[in-house]
């Protein structure tokens, strides 16, 4: 194989890969030193949140309408009892991911009801007897992802979200086993080969679905598949050389695929509809086994499934939350804290959700909450004292500086001095938004 094909073949190995290197490199940061309001929690234990979301966290697009458990699974313990406690109707999930970041179960208000229940959670292979066959999630991979998100109204609503919390429990279906961890890529690997060194070992030891199998195999080449020692360890200059190239092709191909097209409508909202769509084997309770919510194409899947965990890890499928996102107002126009904005829904197009929406403004370039004198970050259905207008319809004011009129005040969310960027998310979204029959109205900049 040439120089060129090589580099084609390392880029395309990036793209398949980025996903279970970015999860996994997630998966030990979060075991070992906590993610944002998480603390550090070993495998097996939920983390968590004791507050919601806030400027101070290190999170990209962090949500601030919930309060998060999350779980770090490792099933070569055997297998876990999960219970969950009865949430009284009050939204929750409890989305399952694997080590490939497919969403293969969910639990929760949508899925399964509000009811407390007790599951089985058991790795790949296991032939054991469950103590209720109907209550089973069978993991594709030993090492799993929970993300818990419980709806919480603010900080009043805390008491009530913290006692949800502690019902919430992970226990061994046979007390003694030892979680075996994520296996150690070799340290002395160079940095600039680091990722295909992590990709090796954790793919050989995270099979992923038997048709993404077969696909690997052509990564041969690049040394992904040879076991025992590093190929990457003291590799040759000029094949270093073509294997960095190829992940900086790569590394290009998912950032371009995470980019708002130049060409655009102006004031357009982007919706994530189908960027969760890459799993196609493995569809466990709760998940929507239908062609719609399927990407037929594989390697179409590798890029979205790449795109998902560059721009949103652990995010859900659209049926489940649809998010979207608008970096522009009516003229195409970048959106900028030192311009007020309005967003207007008339009296019959307030966002289509069952359960709540809201709308948060991140800062950019960081694409993290900004600190402001009203410590409001979101706004939406259940903010309460919103001002309707005249004709039903609901105005939210986007801007720096608070309104002086009372009843724009009310509706004031606001924005950085700089640029930001809103975005909106709609709990378990009506039909309307998922078929694309709903659009959400522009900004509007109103200076």
């Amino acid at each position: 194989m040439n120089q060129p094909e090589l580099e084609a073949l390392a880029a395309d190995a990036y793209v398949y890969g980025y996903p279970l290197v970015a999860g996994l490199t997630t998966v030990d940061r979060f075991v070992h030193g906590g993610l944002g309001v998480l603390p550090a929690t070993p495998f097996n234990r939920f983390a968590h949140a004791t507050r919601l979301a806030g400027p101070d966290d290190d999170f990209v697009s962090v949500n601030n309408d919930v309060l998060y458990s999350v779980a770090q699974l490792d099933l070569s313990e055997g297998p876990q009892l999960l219970r969950v406690p009865d949430t009284a109707g009050a939204y929750h999930v409890l989305q399952f991911v694997d080590a490939w970041t497919d969403n293969f179960a969910y639990l929760g208000s949508r899925a399964t009801g509000s009811a407390a229940r007790t599951w089985l959670l058991v790795p790949p292979g296991w032939h054991g007897t469950p103590p209720d066959p109907d209550r089973v999630i069978a993991s594709p991979t030993t090492v799993a992802t929970v993300v818990g998100r419980f709806a919480c109204a603010g900080p009043d609503d805390l008491p009530r979200v913290r006692a949800l919390h502690e019902g919430l429990v992970l226990e061994p279906l046979e007390p003694g086993g030892v979680p075996a961890g994520l296996p150690a890529p070799d340290p002395d690997v160079p940095e600039r080969l680091a990722f295909f060194e992590r990709l090796r070992v954790w793919m050989a030891a995270y099979p992923p679905a038997a048709a993404d199998r077969d696909y690997q195999q052509r990564f041969a080449p690049l040394g992904l598949l040879d076991p025992g020692p590093s190929p990457y360890r003291a590799a040759a200059p000029d094949w270093t050389l073509t294997l960095a190239t190829g992940l900086a092709a790569g590394r290009e191909r998912v950032e371009d695929a995470t980019r708002t097209p130049e060409d655009h409508p102006p004031g357009e909202w982007r919706a994530a509809l189908h960027l969760f769509d890459h799993n196609t084997a493995f569809l466990g309770p709760g998940t929507v086994d239908d062609p719609e919510w399927r990407i037929p194409d594989r390697r179409a899947a590798y890029l979205s499934r790449a795109a998902a965990a560059r721009a949103g890890l652990w995010g859900c499928h659209a049926y489940e939350a649809l998010h979207a996102a608008t970096t522009d107002d009516t003229d195409g126009r970048p959106l900028d804290g030192t311009h007020p904005y309005t967003l207007r829904f008339p009296p019959d197009g307030l966002p289509p959700a069952e359960e709540f929406w809201s709308l948060t403004v991140y800062g950019l370039p960081d694409h993290r909450l900004v600190a402001n004198p009203a410590a409001r970050h979101s706004i939406g259905s259940r903010t309460p004292g919103l001002r309707h207008d005249p004709d039903g319809g609901l105005t939210l004011h986007l801007r720096h500086e608070p309104p002086t009129a009372p009843s724009e005040a009310a509706n004031w969310l606001p924005t950085p001095a700089g640029p930001f960027r809103p975005v909106i998310r709609l709990y378990r979204p009506g039909p309307a938004a998922l078929d694309g029959t709903y659009r959400l109205p522009p900004l509007q900049r109103t200076r």
